[in-house]
């Protein structure tokens, strides 16, 4: 589990094939206290597994399944990514609960300055628009960031977010441009909300859930 509060950047080293996916070598670009191999680490939103770890870099296995739903099967040597560790139970809350499953890629389709902000515009797959809300929380490439405005059409969900000075120069946000693809994870307590409505909808009449209804039939009131 993770916030959404980018630690650092990391430059990517290597890129090797490993069987059907890959693994990536990543060097932080600052300093990660006490690594250790099998711990999560997530690079653009993506949870990993470090694999192996030098006093300079660590590894981590990417799977197809990830290399098809992220932009990881894009980076190059000597990209730069977002870095965050897992939440600690003793960690401030900062952003919002991420799970590091990424949910699709966006296209940034717009990019201007407001003052010292950037509003970055992005458009998604119109299937994932429902989980999006003004005002809500949204993960990209890893952050956490608050949807200023949302809209859906016939193909796709566009929305804009507001990235501030600091979050811009300390995260890979600072240097995104036109057309660039970005790792989106929807707030995850939507996906669960729908899921429990559609549960409920399928429940057969005899098993309905439990309602004030059925408790005053069972004694209850």
């Amino acid at each position: 589990m993770f916030t959404g509060i980018i630690e650092g950047i990391g430059v990517v080293l290597g890129i090797r094939p490993r069987q059907e996916g890959v693994e990536l070598e990543i060097r932080p670009e600052f300093i990660l206290h006490d690594p250790r191999i099998g711990e999560s680490i997530a690079i653009n939103g993506v949870c990993l597994t470090a694999t192996r770890i030098s006093t300079t870099s660590f590894s981590a296995d990417v799977s197809p399944e990830t290399l098809s739903r992220s932009n990881l099967g894009s980076l190059k040597k000597g990209d730069t990514v977002n870095i965050e560790r897992a939440l600690l139970p003793t960690d401030r809350l900062g952003g919002h609960f991420v799970s590091g499953h990424i949910d699709c890629t966006g296209e940034i389709i717009g990019k201007h300055r407001t003052g010292a902000f950037t509003i970055f515009t992005i458009a998604i797959p119109l299937s994932y628009g429902k989980y999006i809300i003004e005002k809500g929380s949204i993960t990209v490439d890893g952050m956490s960031l608050t949807v200023n405005q949302v809209s859906n059409d016939r193909a796709r969900c566009v929305f804009s977010v507001a990235v501030i000075p600091h979050t811009a120069s300390v995260t890979t946000m600072g240097k995104r441009a036109l057309g660039d693809a970005v790792n989106i994870e929807v707030d995850l307590l939507g996906k669960y909300i729908e899921k429990l409505l559609d549960s409920g909808r399928d429940t057969p009449a005899r098993e309905a859930p439990i309602s004030l209804d059925f408790l005053r039939r069972h004694g209850y009131s």
